[in-house]
């Protein structure tokens, strides 16, 4: 698992501009979005597996599963996908406007999925995710503060219809931590 963390971490960063998903046939995007010209700042990686990762109707296994905050607000739930076919292959879910309800609850709203593969075109090395326009939510039960999440469960339905699950559970490690650069906080929370 901690093998997987470098390359998951580098196509984090690769996030910041606009992902594919399957490695037998990629899945056509027909919204390419402006790229968003920001940052990660903060960086959690967990330790855990998916019970279940469904991508456009098929079922895979994880490598390792990712928090990744924009200094401009935006989050990716990012997903290394254990492909055999593809060890580039990373599908996030990606939303603005997360809300905590308490210390150990957080929603995302999901407003696109990036998807990459190693077919992608590169940018300094790295696969450029494509985006693809999305509705859904992701669930984080846990607290990064604390250094334990729990679990995540994500759902999207792309503009095409395709569809998106995910279900990690942690195995109980310490979330590893890391802020990137100081930004302004983006999460509403009514605690505060």
């Amino acid at each position: 698992m901690r093998r997987f963390r470098p390359v998951l971490a580098a196509s984090l960063v690769a996030l910041a501009t606009p992902c594919f998903a399957g490695s037998s046939a990629p899945i056509r995007v027909n919204n390419q979005a402006e790229p968003q010209n920001s940052f990660i700042d903060l960086l959690a990686l967990m330790s855990g597996q998916c019970k279940t990762l469904k991508i456009a109707g098929r079922e895979f296994g994880c490598k390792t599963v990712a928090y990744a905050h924009g200094d401009k607000g935006r989050v990716n739930f990012a997903v290394a996908v254990d492909d055999p076919a593809d060890d580039s292959h990373v599908v996030s879910f990606s939303g603005e406007n997360g809300k905590r309800a308490d210390d150990n609850s957080y929603e995302l709203p999901i407003d696109r999925m990036l998807l990459n593969s190693k077919d992608r075109p590169r940018v300094d090395g790295l696969p450029v995710p494509a985006e693809q326009t999305s509705t859904g939510i992701c669930r984080q039960t846990g607290n990064f503060a604390a250094k334990q999440v729990s679990n995540i469960t994500c759902t999207a339905t792309d503009n095409e219809g395709r569809k998106y699950e995910l279900l990690f559970v942690s195995d109980g490690t310490p979330v590893s931590v890391r802020r990137v650069r100081q930004s302004s906080p983006s999460i509403q929370d009514p605690f505060k």
